[in-house]
């Protein structure tokens, strides 16, 4: 199917998509057939944020929101932005959350999270306005073979300034205690925590396992905004078992819209 967008490269032009069941048919997200396409990173990173009703929320680079509005379905009432950079994305993020019913309480801008306060502010997001912040910057270095699309290479190749640009966008939107969620590449962790130095405490790690007893892929920090004390490394999370078999645990968060336990830390 079809449907009209605007392409890398803001010129109009017709959009290849998909439409696709999320959380077990909570949620119903369409999203470009080739190149950037939204995985079980932005519904782990969903499942991280422990984020209440009535809470301002803004998640950098959304996509067509899938992680965002993933969180959305399982905390309802949140005040919602989706920050993205490309045009085509923002309008799919748009549609999706018109098609999910979240038109009151979430909305899409294009923005690239390195722009000014004063650009954030003029999009609605002041210095000190969010309550959480959830990003999955690209983090696909150099020594990683790049995507030949265009959307898919800018979503995941990350440059030397990517993570501490994203996190000091994150410390300057949340309010002083407000928390930033982020799901990074495991064995980059020690970049996490150096990009959190600068005005994160309180951080707690997730590992995320593909296979039980394997090394972790992937790292899921939570930090707070002015927050103190040593880092946290809680038991890792594995979304397959030994066979190979979805742990009841990943099928929860996957397909049931449960939180991770980083969430309640």
């Amino acid at each position: 199917m079809r449907a009209s967008a605007t392409s890398f490269g803001l010129m109009p032009n017709e959009m290849d998509v998909t439409h696709d069941a999320v959380l077990g048919g909570r949620l119903r997200l369409t999203q470009p057939e080739r190149g950037h396409r939204f995985g079980h990173d932005a519904i782990l990173l969903a499942a991280a944020v422990s984020a209440k009703s009535g809470d301002r929320v803004v998640e950098f680079g959304a996509g067509v929101g899938a992680a965002g509005l993933a969180l959305a379905s399982r905390v309802p009432g949140i005040d919602l932005t989706l920050v993205e950079i490309e045009p085509a994305l923002t309008a799919l993020a748009a549609e999706n959350i018109r098609a999910n019913g979240f038109d009151e309480t979430a909305h899409a801008v294009t923005l690239d999270v390195g722009a000014s306060a004063d650009e954030f502010t003029k999009a609605g997001m002041p210095p000190g306005s969010a309550d959480h912040v959830l990003m999955n910057p690209p983090f696909n270095t150099e020594t990683l073979q790049a995507s030949p699309d265009a959307l898919r290479r800018r979503a995941h190749a990350a440059e030397k300034e990517t993570l501490p640009a994203w996190s000091a966008s994150a410390h300057r939107l949340l309010r002083d205690g407000g928390i930033l969620t982020l799901i990074w590449r495991a064995e980059g962790l020690g970049e996490i925590l150096a990009a959190l130095k600068r005005g994160f405490g309180g951080v707690t790690i997730l590992p995320i396992h593909s296979i039980e007893g394997e090394k972790p892929i992937r790292a899921i920090c939570r930090a707070v905004k002015g927050g103190s004390g040593a880092a946290l490394t809680l038991d890792g999370f594995a979304l397959n078992d030994r066979t190979k078999k979805p742990t009841p645990a990943a099928e929860a968060v996957l397909r049931q819209a449960t939180s991770l336990p980083i969430a309640s830390q």
